[in-house]
């Protein structure tokens, strides 16, 4: 299960017409029958879309790839263009399945933030699943609301389960602790949502795997999941605790090391590294790593301990 996100290249407004629109969701459509997928959730936006989708088999990567060159293929045909629709290659975020429906009321609640609706007139956002979950003759075989109103309260898909699916998302998008509750501010961020639990499996999962073998945009999807093992990996070397990366200063000696081990060795980007390391600003990240680099290695015996980490995988 995964939500996954794209924008428009230099985030411009692909979806801003009728036809753009429809194009995109018939070829979400079509993907959609032909990999099995499951939809539980997803929003067009102007310049970007969410999609909260469930795949029964391991083919992400294949129907994603259809997907958006398909569309980019339609809508540059339509405009007499060239070049790039979207601003690259999607980004994927793995579910927990208990992190399943807060993903899908932070979908839905997606033109409300934006100001593009108000909540008391949601299901009239025509591009969006709460649109469809509002008026069942527009759904498509592949939805499901099941999760939606079940972590809203167990509610039912019957007229007024839907309207108090609508009211829990106006109480929700006005009730800012329980937002962060449910982790609305780094939804987007990150490879993975879930337990500590949950994480963890999946990167015992993925420690035998190698990139023989696959395509450039399955080794893509696994570079993250081995920053983050990497990251664990120095933290246990060094004796420390992940709760530590919160709860110190953000040029600490120890978390420079890392920050540089991530840098140089695993080619992490410094946007990743400042915010799984709690380093505050990027360009902190880019300085710090700099001055370390610059005094040399030999005095630090932090850097010497990092330097021989083969369980880092």
């Amino acid at each position: 299960m995964y939500h996954v996100i794209n924008r428009g290249n230099y985030r411009s407004f692909i979806f801003e017409t009728a036809g753009a629109r429809k194009s995109f969701l018939e070829c979400l459509d079509l993907c959609c029958e032909a990999q099995g997928w499951r939809l539980h959730a997803w929003v067009l936006m102007g310049n970007h879309y969410h999609l909260c989708v469930e795949t029964p088999e391991p083919n992400l990567v294949e129907g994603m790839k259809w997907l958006q060159s398909t569309f980019a293929n339609r809508f540059n045909r339509f405009r007499k263009e060239n070049g790039h629709v979207f601003q690259g290659r999607y980004k994927a975020i793995l579910l927990e399945a208990d992190a399943l429906g807060a993903v899908c009321h932070y979908i839905h609640l997606n033109p409300v933030r934006a100001k593009l609706v108000d909540c008391c007139d949601l299901q009239n956002y025509g591009p969006s699943s709460f649109h469809r979950l509002w008026h069942p003759r527009k759904r498509r075989v592949h939805e499901s609301f099941r999760v939606s109103l079940s972590s809203a309260g167990g509610l039912k898909d019957t007229p007024a389960g839907r309207l108090l699916y609508r009211d829990y998302l106006s109480c929700l998008s006005e009730d800012e602790a329980e937002k962060k509750n449910l982790g609305f501010e780094k939804m987007c961020r990150g490879w993975i949502k879930g337990t500590k639990e949950f994480r963890q499996a999946v990167l015992d999962d993925l420690k035998d795997e190698t990139v023989q073998g696959v395509t450039e945009a399955e080794a893509a999807e696994m570079r993250e999941p081995r920053w983050e093992r990497a990251v664990l990996g120095m933290l246990s070397k060094l004796g420390r605790k992940e709760s530590e990366l919160a709860g110190s200063r953000k040029g600490a000696a120890w978390k420079v090391a890392v920050a540089r081990q991530l840098r140089e060795r695993y080619l992490a980007p410094h946007r990743w590294i400042a915010e799984r390391l709690c380093m505050g600003r990027v360009s902190t990240v880019q300085s710090l790593v700099s001055r370390h680099r610059s005094k040399g290695d030999n005095s630090d015996e932090i850097w010497k301990q990092l330097q021989n980490h083969e369980t880092l995988g």
